[in-house]
């Protein structure tokens, strides 16, 4: 009797310990969030989901999917229903999307809002709401995975026309044109470096010597305009006191002694003036004249310069050119 009461109650004790155990597991694992139900309906495939699969709201999971079947309002449609907590924050412009965890392939549901709408998405369990499920960025790829690949195809063949052994040579061909091209461009380089440093050198220093003379000549021609200008101011002056009152005019009228003084004094002092001035203008011109005639017979000598100038009439050296006709 003995060993059956000890059997009873190591048996009641197994019995209650199990139940308290099965009483904790359903005290932590209780959930009493309430949940709404809402409805997803899509014609695409959505492989990879299963019933008790997460729901996320912006990353956050909110809820479970309870069942997935056929759409009995759309024909051809997937219906899935989903149970959400009722706390999120759900609007008309809410819509669903089905990601994929990792590489995996287990898809979860995944509800984000555009903003578009500010009116809250009404409950309804007996009745649930419908929230579009739009197709994930795999599931347009996968749609659009036969058009991509044409495009591949094209692609593939149209590169392989542009390297094909025609236009290989075509190109090898224009690479060796450039080659040439830059060599020629090259040697030109080359050869003006050559030219500037061998020709134009003695040229450019020729020049400060050039430019010197054309200084000098620029200042005596200065002087002998100046000195015409002095002359004409002479003149002037000369002729204004002739015309002023009680002037040489004047005394002219009242003799001839009055006239005879006034003429001696012109040839006395004016006239050797505008001799002296008639002289330097000649010479200017004369050097002008030589200088147009060495440039017009010799144009190199405004880069190489003229060597020696010869004597004119009059200067040391000068020797007078043969009569034409002579003995040669």
């Amino acid at each position: 009797m003995e060993n059956k009461a000890h059997a009873l109650a190591a048996g009641a004790f197994v019995i209650g310990l199990i139940g308290a155990v099965i009483a904790l597991i359903i005290w932590f694992t209780r959930d009493d969030t309430v949940r709404n139900v809402y409805e997803l309906s899509t014609s695409t495939a959505v492989s990879g989901l299963q019933p008790q699969a997460t729901v996320r709201y912006r990353g956050i999971a909110v809820g479970k999917v309870t069942s997935i079947g056929f759409d009995p309002k759309v024909r051809g449609n997937v219906r899935v229903l989903i149970s959400v907590d009722e706390r999120v924050p759900l609007t008309t412009s809410s819509f669903a999307t089905l990601s994929y965890q990792g590489v995996t392939g287990i898809a979860f549901v995944a509800l984000d809002d555009n903003g578009e709408s500010k009116v809250a998405l009404a409950p309804d369990n007996a009745n649930p709401p419908r929230i579009p499920l739009k197709p994930s960025v795999l599931a347009s790829l996968q749609e659009r995975g036969e058009e991509i690949i044409d495009q591949v195809n094209q692609a593939t063949v149209r590169i392989n026309t542009l390297l094909g052994d025609g236009n290989q040579q075509k190109v090898t061909q224009a690479l060796d044109n450039i080659a040439q091209a830059a060599a020629s461009a090259n040697a030109l380089t080359q050869q003006l470096d050559k030219t500037v440093r061998e020709d134009l050198g003695p040229s450019l220093k020729a020049m400060p010597a050039l430019i010197g003379s054309t200084r000098e000549s620029l200042v005596t021609v200065k002087a002998a305009a100046s000195n015409v200008s002095r002359a004409a101011n002479s003149f002037n002056s000369t002729v204004s006191r002739l015309n002023e009152k009680d002037g040489v005019l004047d005394r002219l009228a009242t003799g001839t002694q009055g006239l005879g003084q006034a003429v001696d004094a012109f040839n006395g002092s004016t006239l050797p003036r505008v001799n002296r001035v008639a002289d330097d203008t000649s010479r200017a011109v004369r050097r002008l004249g030589r200088a147009a005639e060495s440039i017009n017979d010799n144009p190199q000598s405004l880069l190489f310069g003229s060597g020696g100038v010869a004597p004119g009439p009059g200067e040391p050296g000068f020797s007078p050119p043969a009569a034409a006709g002579g003995p040669r």
